[in-house]
């Protein structure tokens, strides 16, 4: 068969079975099985494909017709500007998270500590580190599995961040200049669990107790004693929870407290600064 109609024939058939994405999917599924990039499939669409390169491209396309995430599938994702290795334990990197990163860009001073809180694949740590070569830069996750993966990612990015095992603030030392998080903030009977890639994403990292505000509150309360006078603390949420979100900043004495849209324009991550301590 040739490249072209696979493709053609594979769109039409995620179409059919309702992706969202037919046309980005299966060119994610050709370029990794043909180790080639976008551009390529496009002036090679008479390129007569191998019988284990059809057979391969297949099977990764009845993955997605089941509804794995590409990310999943071909073991990776794009983020920023890293190409980020994704797997099961933890969550796949999305677009809206990069508001994070570049409100985290604006707060952070020269040479500045940053901690990243439930760090997943390292997404948020090293895009940081990536952008600001000056900072120091460490991340955490409860699930090892997920530090192991953030640390290869650090690797196969060439950058200098450290991640290790930690239950939100139990094994973190010292104080920071800025502090983000993107933790779970899901609420337990939330429609959108059963729908579409999040079916596939571990429940541990998507949801929390209290309508999805459990683990926001418990950042924001305790986020204080690591933070430098004056440090930053800036967290991702569902787009409905701004408003409960400033109000727990607010209540526990965070100052310049401040929402931003995400590029869809849902509120998506609010900070507040540490007020300084009077002496």
């Amino acid at each position: 068969m040739k490249l072209g109609q696979w493709i053609s024939e594979a769109r039409a058939r995620l179409s059919l079975e309702g992706s969202p994405t037919p046309a980005a999917d299966v060119k994610s599924i050709a370029c990794h099985v043909l180790g080639v990039d976008a551009s390529w499939l496009i002036i090679h669409d008479e390129y007569v494909l191998e019988p284990f390169q059809e057979k391969k491209l297949n099977e990764m396309l009845g993955s997605r017709c089941s509804g794995m995430p590409v990310a999943y599938i071909v073991g990776h994702r794009g983020f920023w500007d890293l190409d980020l290795k994704c797997d099961k334990c933890t969550l796949i990197p999305q677009p809206d998270t990069e508001t994070l990163v570049e409100v985290a860009l604006k707060y952070v001073p020269q040479g500045g500590r940053v901690l990243d809180l439930a760090t997943g694949t390292g997404a948020v740590a090293l895009a940081l580190k990536s952008e600001r070569p000056d900072l120091r830069v460490e991340g955490c996750d409860i699930v090892s599995e997920a530090v192991e993966l953030a640390r290869q990612n650090a690797v196969l990015n060439g950058l200098d961040v450290k991640f290790y095992i930690s239950d939100w603030f139990s094994e973190v030392d010292g104080q920071f200049d800025l502090i983000t998080a993107n933790p779970p903030y899901v609420a337990e009977n939330d429609p959108h669990l059963a729908c579409g890639d999040v079916r596939f994403e571990p429940v541990t990292a998507l949801v929390a107790e209290d309508e999805g505000l459990a683990d926001l509150r418990h950042i924001i309360s305790a986020a204080g004693e690591f933070l430098v006078d004056g440090g930053v603390l800036l967290l991702e949420h569902g787009y409905n929870q701004a408003k409960p979100v400033r109000d727990m900043f607010s209540y526990f004495n965070y100052e310049c407290v401040e929402t931003v849209a995400d590029l869809g324009g849902n509120p998506r991550v609010t900070g507040g600064i540490k007020r300084k301590s009077i002496h």
